[in-house]
């Protein structure tokens, strides 16, 4: 079977890449899949949770995953000890499902957290390659083959900062993997087929790690009460009602004036970023707190991206259970929050379930609106309707004329007026267009951007 980097596959075999802190795992990652994907950073066990990434090496496909550093020595700190044992737990998960498994070593002495992990690797042994990280230009190479001595066959003498023989670990890595399952994603799949994405945005420890391990169904990301527990975006994916959906689990986004950090810095601008692998965004409210002005930023970015938005009210089983207590806060945050009256407000606990399927139902019916288009005629028919209803003004100074419309785009939705004076147009009028549009199109919950362009005789006069 030839591979094409432009499409897509499923049942890839599965890369691990594993070792103690600061080896270089993140570097080497970036590295093999020619971005920068995970966060490297001098500060020992930067990367937390398992990041992985369906890749091309050599021509191959497989999904590469960049584990958490394995610490022998646990924190002083109990919270941070918690915290390292639950990394190793996710390691250990990570390795039951690799097809194979890079341990990376750094050039010099191996140290005792090394000698422990290669114990701990020793029922992987048959699925397990070694990578000896930071031998640029031969440096310590001649003490780095002393690591044959805990009966490695062979050792990979690598940079992975500036890619000195990674493409012998390449080979290596492809060398012995099974390709056989690996099927192209059918062809054919309709726009209503499209696998929808979802980026979990909020502040720290709101629950979205939770969120999104309830609907993957899995432990991906580590769910600690210490904020900052999620540093980079995990990736997941899970099936709802026939649907496909991918899931982005991101950090925690605080206020700038509380980004101390540079690895919480990186963090944040990643999750951000999230934003456009995204076509909706589940904004996870911690329901005890309430609306925050972060969570309004946060709100403001994906609606100026055209992205859908869902308010998800999580940790909603901690309140006290009141008659009429959705709507109470529903309307609370409607009143705080005008701007976004559009979007849907669902109340669940990530932790028990509660509320997730109704939260899903409504996603679904969000990506239909995000992908719906008008017929330029039938936009155009409910436009006289519209200015019937609501004439432009006649005043010498706000006079206009609207000649026509069109649907210029999908995810994002967005629509071009053409008018023979857009300067006169109110802000006020423009949204009387968008509710319209609202009201009578199928774009209810959603943003839609409204452009105002010269008509074509108003557009020449202009300029002449």
């Amino acid at each position: 079977m030839k591979f094409d980097p432009d499409k897509h596959y499923r049942n890839l075999p599965v890369v691990v890449l594993v070792g103690r802190p600061n080896v270089g795992k993140s570097t080497l990652f970036n590295r093999l899949v020619h971005t920068r994907r995970a966060i490297t950073d001098p500060t020992p066990g930067v990367t937390r949770d398992p990041v992985g990434m369906d890749t091309f090496i050599q021509g191959k496909p497989l999904r590469l995953i960049d584990t958490g550093g394995f610490k022998l020595e646990k924190a002083a700190d109990e919270s941070l000890r918690i915290l390292d044992v639950l990394v190793q737990e996710r390691t250990l998960e990570t390795l039951k499902q690799a097809d194979r498994i890079i341990l990376i070593l750094e050039a010099g002495e191996i140290t005792r957290e090394d000698e422990e992990f290669i114990q701990f690797l020793r029922p992987f042994q048959n699925r397990l390659l070694v990578a000896v990280n930071k031998t640029e230009g031969g440096r310590r190479e001649q003490d780095a083959w002393n690591c044959l001595s805990y009966g490695f066959d062979r050792l990979f003498m690598i940079s992975a900062e500036h890619g000195d023989h990674v493409t012998d670990l390449e080979e290596g890595i492809l060398r012995g993997l099974d390709f056989s399952q690996v099927r192209e994603q059918e062809a054919g799949v309709t726009h209503l087929q499209e696998t929808i994405g979802i980026a979990l945005l909020g502040k720290p420890n709101t629950g979205k790690s939770t969120l999104s391990n309830r609907l993957t169904a899995s432990r991906s990301s580590i769910v600690s009460d210490m904020p900052g527990t999620t540093r980079d975006v995990v990736e997941g994916a899970f099936h709802y009602k026939n649907r496909t959906f991918k899931i982005l689990d991101t950090p925690g986004i605080r206020r700038r004036t509380k980004v101390t950090e540079n690895i919480e810095y990186y963090s944040v601008n990643r999750a951000i970023k999230a934003i456009d692998q995204a076509d909706l965004v589940f904004l996870v409210i911690d329901a005890q707190e309430g609306l925050s002005d972060q969570d309004k930023k946060i709100a403001a970015l994906a609606h100026d991206q055209g992205r859908g938005i869902i308010m998800v009210l999580n940790k909603w089983d901690t309140l006290p259970q009141v008659k009429n207590q959705v709507q109470a806060v529903q309307d609370r945050i409607r009143f705080l929050f005008a701007k976004m009256e559009y979007a849907p407000i669902i109340p669940v606990s990530a932790k028990d379930g509660t509320g997730v399927d109704k939260l899903l139902d409504t996603a679904v019916r969000l990506y239909g609106q995000l992908i719906r288009h008008i017929d330029t005629s039938l936009l155009n028919r409910a436009l006289e309707g519209w200015l019937e209803e609501y004439p432009p003004p006649i005043g010498p100074q706000t006079r206009f004329k609207i000649k026509y419309a069109l649907q210029v785009s999908d995810k994002p939705v967005k629509f071009v007026f053409f008018v023979s004076r857009p300067q006169a147009v109110s802000a006020s009028y423009v949204s009387y267009l968008r509710n319209k549009i609202r009201q009578d199109l199928g774009f209810s919950q959603i943003p839609i951007t409204i452009e105002l362009r010269y008509s074509g005789k108003a557009a020449r006069k202009e300029k002449e």
